[in-house]
């Protein structure tokens, strides 16, 4: 038995229930527990660095993991491997068919992240910037413009009480504010950490759902997506948190926060419990009858929770993130350093997929 699968053993031993709430609340409490020791004003060049090495991570998973067991035939592929080849063309049909429908369920999960990314930024008044998903470090400084003039559009009793508030706000930032970088009024980026909390609970939602259903897809694919999940939870986590000290949460209050919207991935992880659980047993039922699964091929819908996940994690690296590495000056030993880990990111998904058993 290798280490790494000693490792997994160690600390996922139960059945995939038990194994995926273990794993939400690795994630959901690591990484609130090294908030403490976080810096308030951390680089935003050793984030950056941090949230390269997650991207090289969730796209390790992608790649290595999700989209091969998807395509692999899901559930359907460990306990119906044996229908395969006795059919000849009967069963390669069934198979096209069956990547066809996990192709929709990718595309599915891309467009589901794609739409609450375009909701989000429509209530936070539009502003290309405002990342549901990154660093968030310059969009705020860069979404002032376009903010405070939304802002002036509303509705005059709120433009009153925005500019009282942005009077207030100056007077008391004419001191803090050395490296004359205008702020952002209190309002809107009061807004942004707030839909970012929203978000961020949502993402953990989906986050457990991934959890539940790569654990009762196998021990190895739950194993692996929960160190993908962790490894992108941090920077992440620590992006959020220096957010919403930014937008004038007191530590503790962000603390708090955060801790709130790990409540989504139990959330979630129940949900995608109970999916799988319902989907066993409905299998169970039908394991005499030939076409039990999704327009005739073998799949579940239980089955198009990964392919979801896939698409989702393709969203938040490429889309949510990715940008953020691309915007913003950097100097050439910052870019290399970037390039490095998201290198590594991948490089230990590669490691790990390898030595799977």
């Amino acid at each position: 038995m290798s280490l790494q699968s000693q490792a997994f053993a160690f600390l996922f031993p139960g059945s995939p229930m038990i194994n995926s709430l273990l794993a939400t609340a690795y994630i959901s409490l690591f990484p609130n527990f090294l908030l403490y020791f976080v810096p308030p004003h951390i680089q935003p060049a050793s984030l950056s660095t941090l949230v390269s090495f997650a991207v090289g991570g969730l796209l390790g998973d992608v790649f290595l993991h999700l989209l091969p067991h998807a395509f692999g035939g899901g559930h359907g592929g460990h306990s119906g491997g044996h229908h395969h080849h006795h059919h000849g063309s009967a069963s390669v049909d069934g198979d096209n068919k069956q990547n066809v429908l996990v192709g929709l369920g990718i595309f599915g999960g891309f467009f589901f992240f794609f739409a609450m990314d375009r909701t989000m930024r429509m209530l936070n008044g539009g502003d290309g910037h405002g990342h549901v998903h990154g660093t968030n470090f310059h969009s705020a400084d860069q979404a002032v413009d376009d903010k405070q003039l939304d802002a002036n559009n509303k509705a005059t009793n709120d433009n009153e009480r925005l500019r009282q508030r942005k009077k207030t706000k100056t007077d008391n930032n004419k001191n803090d504010d050395l490296n004359g970088e205008m702020k952002p009024p209190v309002s809107t980026i009061k807004l942004t950490a707030y839909l970012n909390l929203l978000a961020d609970f949502t993402h953990n939602l989906t986050d457990g759902l991934a959890m539940a259903a790569s654990f009762y897809a196998s021990p190895a694919v739950g194993a692996t997506t929960a160190v993908a999940v962790f490894f992108h939870e941090i920077p992440h986590e620590i992006g959020d948190y220096a957010l919403l000290l930014q937008s004038g949460f007191s530590k503790q209050r962000a603390m708090m926060a955060q801790f709130t919207t790990a409540g989504g991935a139990f959330l979630g992880t129940m949900i995608g419990i109970f999916i799988e659980e319902v989907a066993v047993n409905t299998t169970h039922h039908h394991h005499h009858h030939h076409h039990r699964g999704l327009a005739g091929t073998r799949l579940q819908w239980a089955d198009l929770v990964i392919p979801m996940t896939a698409g989702g994690f393709l969203y938040i690296a490429t889309v949510g993130v990715i940008p953020d590495l691309l915007d913003g000056k950097r100097n050439k030993i910052q870019v290399a350093r970037e390039f490095a880990a998201m290198g590594i990111g991948m490089a230990v998904m590669a490691t790990i997929a390898w030595n799977e058993v």
